[in-house]
């Protein structure tokens, strides 16, 4: 069975920092882009975060605005589990946090992703 596992939510005071793990069981994460989503309450889906599959020259990624320079997404192919490393997070950071997985070269919006883990909640708060 295929599935997508998200691990590493916490409660996190403003300023601190998490990891968050997408581990894959029943597929190889190398050959699917994958992007980091997140939803807070009363919001849709917004891609936080994409790495681009494995099979291309470049390992490339991208970052939403509001989140540039203080998150980082990495693939640790013997792991099969892609990292998103948080720094420096805010209160506005706060919400569920999904990967998904695309058989392709980009990361598409939420719903056109091929596969979706079932969210870690981030809450950032004093």
């Amino acid at each position: 069975q295929l599935q997508l596992v998200e691990s590493g939510g916490d409660l996190v005071q403003p300023g601190g920092s998490l990891r968050l793990s997408c581990a894959a069981s029943g597929f190889t994460l190398d050959v699917y882009s994958i992007g980091w989503f997140r939803q807070a309450p009363g919001k849709e889906h917004e891609r936080v975060s994409c790495i681009a599959n494995s099979i291309g020259t470049t390992n490339y990624t991208d970052y939403a605005d509001s989140v540039k320079g203080r998150f980082a997404i990495s693939r640790d192919s013997a792991k099969n589990t892609v990292y998103l490393q948080m720094n420096g997070l805010k209160p506005e950071d706060t919400a569920v946090y999904y990967c998904a997985a695309e058989i392709s070269n980009y990361c598409s919006d939420w719903e056109s992703m091929d596969y979706w883990g079932k969210g870690t909640l981030v809450t950032v708060s004093s």
